[in-house]
């Protein structure tokens, strides 16, 4: 009796000092330095539980031992406390380190970028051609309504969520400046004001010389001269803004609401989704009595009040684009 007594503490001990044993071992495991070579990203789909990620980062390198994983985020209690997202995993993590960044919500922020000028169609094209955004687009986004700027998101942010925080955007920025226009402009909506920015955007990508087109369109507009701009003649013929071939003289001729060559005033949408210093250069266009401008060769433009003026500019511009 009293050698099974010892035979059974005998046993005890050995469970306790092997418990003991796999515990410190795990500890170490768990809080050692992981598998990762490199840094690496890492999806945690929603819903996803421990099992699975454990599984799928055992299987994919991350940590070496799914089962010493799952047992250390449950004793550390964070079994619920892994969070959806992209999350990225440094090399050498161990697994403590990730189950903290896993549960830190501290998910990867990736940048788009919308260039001023574009239409909706490229926004489109763009936005969907980035693969880790879902929900392509098959309706175009209403001309002239979305602020190209840089934009961050996660990944698996739907397209059309990308889109409606862009035209939030603009909204806000108009909130801002709309009251604090100039008086006295020659349209009355802002939908007419994102028109005319849209193609002052389109006119010129130079920042000092916005301010100054704005007011050549604006004095056009109070005398109730034809636009005369090629950009909105492009629109016109392809909603996609380009053309692959110079603008012709049938084309200048042709009878569409966008050819401002025809018609008098605006054309009856934006023609280009303009940007931020477009926008409050028509709000605020400069002072001037200049009604032409056309290109001097060097990127700008050359401005003049009549059309003597005019024409001589436009003569030498011909000259340089001839000896070019």
């Amino acid at each position: 009796m009293k050698g099974m007594r010892k035979y059974i503490y005998l046993l005890l001990m050995g469970s306790v000092v092997f418990a003991t044993l796999f515990l410190y071992l795990g500890y170490r495991h768990f809080h050692g330095p992981g598998p990762l070579a490199e840094d690496r990203a890492y999806y945690l789909e929603p819903g996803q539980g421990l099992i699975r990620t454990a599984w799928q980062l055992d299987q994919q390198g991350y940590i070496d031992g799914q089962n010493i994983f799952k047992l250390g985020v449950k004793f550390s209690g964070f079994e619920r406390g892994l969070q959806a997202g992209e999350f990225l995993i440094p090399a050498g993590a161990s697994m403590q380190d990730i189950m903290m960044i896993l549960s830190s919500g501290k998910v990867i922020q990736h940048r788009l970028t919308i260039v001023e000028g574009w239409t909706s169609w490229q926004v489109a094209d763009y936005l969907n051609g980035i693969d880790n955004l879902t929900e392509p687009i098959t309706e175009l986004p209403r001309e002239g309504t979305i602020l190209p700027e840089t934009y961050l998101y996660t990944k698996n942010t739907s397209r059309h969520d990308i889109i409606r925080r862009m035209q939030m955007r603009q909204l806000d920025l108009l909130d801002d400046i709309w009251d604090k226009r100039a008086p006295d402009l020659p349209f009355l909506s802002v939908d007419e004001a994102l028109t005319l920015a849209s193609i002052v955007e389109k006119e010129t990508a130079i920042e000092q010389e916005r301010a100054h087109i704005a007011g050549v369109f604006v004095n056009r507009l109070r005398k109730n001269m034809r636009l005369q701009t090629d950009p909105t003649v492009i629109y016109g013929i392809d909603r996609k803004g380009f053309l692959d071939r110079p603008i012709s003289r049938a084309d200048l001729k042709a009878d569409n609401p966008y050819n401002t060559y025809r018609i008098k005033g605006l054309p009856p949408t934006p023609i280009a989704h303009p940007g931020r210093a477009s926008i409050e250069a028509v709000l605020q266009p400069q002072k001037t009595e200049d009604l032409y401008f056309v290109a001097n060769g060097d990127g700008g433009h050359a401005f003049a009040r009549s059309l003597r003026e005019h024409l001589q500019n436009v003569r030498k511009w011909r000259k340089i684009e001839k000896d070019k």
